[in-house]
């Protein structure tokens, strides 16, 4: 029996919450006690989160077609895998290059259980009626950091940043093989059968090879792909350094952790404000608020503005509504490509 959409998103967030925290919001809290106990440069310990994201992005389309062919059941499960197995490798490495192998197979499980891999099961599993269970989807993401850095600072600074690694590799296990497992059903016992995501693009894809001409749409797709590809990177590094930015505007490092406890708030709420209106405007719309609120959180950090915690909430807010503009810009643009004849 196929589990209500309230519980499948629920599962499904809780899965989020670690799968973020574990992976992309992971260097924030633990980078620096890593640092002190190998000695191994700062600058290659953070690369880890670049070596996962390279790692998911190279196989993001393999994971597309998994996911068209066979639903989200076997992608989700795996990753659950990969997250274990590369936090146990990150946790027990006994120098960098064991480390920086954590980094790929964690960058495995990022690929194949974040964002792009749910939606799109949410999507094959729920076809056209899936827009609001990836919208409720995203606000429990938002909270990854709220929960996973206060949890990381206390988990590395009782037990070490090591068995900090090997206690999320468990949770992964534990709590979020056995819940995704629960609420996504095979292929076989999915109540839609229209074509999801992947199957959508392969449509447009094969009528615009029988005979439709993309026209000029490169140059809108290139600038559209440049923006999405710089926010994203900047927005990585944020995070990757939130708590050194935050420490050298001289808060203390328990004082930039709670500090950082807002920033999944202030991602919750504008996507909530995003949700609530975004249907009345244009797409391009959302990102170029996401864009302006992350300028000027930025220039807040910089410019040295007393108000450290209004700082994290501007930016917050723009990067949380970052992903949702992402995802309607390019549905947008597949859907005019797909129709423009």
């Amino acid at each position: 029996m196929q589990a209500s959409r309230p519980v499948t998103v629920t599962a499904l967030g809780i899965a989020q919450i670690l799968g973020w925290g574990t992976s992309f919001y992971f260097p924030a809290v633990l980078a620096p006690p890593i640092v002190a106990d190998t000695g191994w440069p700062l600058s290659w310990v953070v690369s880890g989160t670049s070596v996962g994201l390279l790692m998911a992005g190279l196989i993001a389309p393999k994971v597309g077609s998994i996911i068209d062919r066979h639903g989200g059941r076997p992608v989700l499960a795996v990753s659950s895998l990969l997250y274990a197995a590369g936090l146990s490798c990150i946790g027990l490495a006994p120098s960098l290059p064991f480390y920086l192998l954590g980094w790929i197979l964690l960058g495995g499980g990022m690929g194949t259980g974040l964002y792009d891999a749910v939606f799109a099961a949410l999507g094959k599993l729920y076809g056209k009626d899936a827009r609001a269970p990836i919208t409720n989807l995203t606000l429990f993401g938002g909270f990854a950091s709220t929960v996973c850095w206060p949890l990381s600072a206390f988990l590395a600074e009782t037990f070490g940043w090591r068995s900090a690694c090997l206690a999320y590799a468990a949770l992964h296990l534990i709590i979020c093989l056995p819940l995704q497992m629960s609420v996504m059903p095979p292929l076989a016992q999915s109540p839609f059968s229209e074509p999801g995501p992947v199957e959508a693009v392969g449509a447009v894809a094969a009528e615009r090879s029988a005979g439709t001409s993309p026209g000029n749409d490169w140059p809108i797709l290139l600038l559209l792909a440049s923006i999405l590809t710089i926010s994203a990177a900047i927005g990585s590094i944020m995070i990757v350094h939130m708590m050194v930015f935050l420490q050298e505007r001289g808060a203390s490092f328990a004082f930039a952790i709670t500090l950082g406890t807002l920033f999944g708030p202030a991602q919750v709420g504008a996507r909530v404000i995003e949700r609530l209106f975004g249907a009345n405007y244009h797409p391009i719309w959302t990102m170029m608020a996401s864009c302006t609120a992350m300028l000027v959180g930025l220039t807040m950090l910089v410019g040295g503005l007393p108000l450290l915690w209004l700082t994290i909430l501007v930016y917050g807010g723009g990067y949380g509504i970052m992903w949702i503009a992402r995802a309607h810009c390019r549905s947008h643009c597949l859907a005019q490509n797909g129709t423009r004849r």
